[in-house]
């Protein structure tokens, strides 16, 4: 299974260094110089590394095929990918280890099927479509999504109320003396 570990962006300079939209909490070990990396799509690589720098929370990379600016503006949007079976972490998944698995409550009742996972700035989100049709967003925390059995098929969740459709009708008005909605 191939993994996105980053986003050719903007040619910087004229030499054709790129600046990189990293996806991989560890850009430092995934482009080492001498590294080849496959391209999505593939016929745009694979791209050898031959140098990498981090600036300013921004990292920036020369490939060997990439000689020039207009040569690295071609480039920009092409994803650089790796292949991955999965991950060696207990408490990590990649996304492509979480869709499709079930989704249950606590109580075990099957909520829908995990769509996929959504890198937010604050932390990501496990992106849900629930069996009527909806789907919903619930931060990836232990707190929300307390099991995830990969080899078992499924993910356990206790959302926040109001959160999944069949909670929403459920939800309860708090109005003061003058009738204005104080929470919900």
């Amino acid at each position: 299974m191939q993994l996105k570990i980053g986003t050719i962006g903007k040619a910087h300079g004229l030499h054709g260094e790129v600046s990189v939209i990293v996806t991989t909490d560890v850009p430092q070990e995934r482009f080492v110089p001498g590294h080849k990396i496959a391209t999505q799509p593939a016929d745009r690589g694979p791209l050898t590394v031959t140098r990498q720098r981090a600036h300013q929370d921004r990292w920036y990379v020369t490939f060997e095929e990439i000689p020039d600016r207009t040569v690295a503006e071609s480039y920009r949007g092409v994803e650089l990918v790796i292949e991955v079976d999965h991950s060696d972490e207990d408490d990590a998944w990649y996304p492509h280890e979480l869709e499709g698995l079930e989704v249950r409550r606590l109580s075990g009742a099957r909520v829908g099927r995990v769509a996929g996972l959504e890198p937010l700035p604050a932390q990501d989100a496990l992106i849900i479509d629930e069996d009527g049709g909806e789907r919903v967003y619930l931060p990836f925390l232990k707190i929300f999504v307390p099991t995830v059995d990969v080899a078992g098929g499924y993910v356990v969740i206790d959302p926040p109320g109001g959160l999944l459709t069949e909670d929403r009708d459920q939800l309860v008005v708090v109005r003061d003396d003058d009738g204005e909605q104080l929470s919900s």
